[in-house]
């Protein structure tokens, strides 16, 4: 059960932002999780609430105003090599969406399963 929570400066529009949560999406169920598990929201800062550097630590161009935060909460357990395939997935659709993925940065966060309560307050994992 992924949370994505993605942060941009400034609006964007209603295409740049389906782009991206396609991409995400996809990504996610191309490494198993159910097409229907989808929650995922875009975050809007404005540029004194939003810093980031422009390259650091390795991007290849410049970061623009397009540069967005992807934070992927995930159930622990996925190996290393389906988080690469995930993270190489989400920058190809990115590319596909015309959005440039050096201008993308994705952190995946290991969540225990007892940790989640997907409705109800009942844990069932726990």
């Amino acid at each position: 059960m992924p949370l994505v929570t993605i942060t941009a400066q400034g609006k964007k529009s209603r295409e740049f932002k389906q782009g991206v949560f396609a991409s995400v999406h996809d990504a996610l169920v191309s490494i198993g999780v159910s097409k229907d598990d989808r929650f995922l929201r875009f975050i809007e800062l404005d540029e004194s609430s939003f810093e980031y550097h422009p390259t650091f630590p390795d991007a290849a161009s410049p970061r623009t105003s397009d540069f967005v935060l992807i934070e992927i909460l995930l159930g622990s357990g996925r190996s290393v090599k389906l988080k690469r395939q995930l993270v190489e997935q989400i920058a190809r659709g990115l590319r596909e969406h015309g959005l440039d993925p050096e201008h993308a940065m994705v952190c995946l966060q290991d969540v225990p399963w007892e940790n989640w309560s997907p409705a109800g307050g009942r844990l069932p994992h726990a």
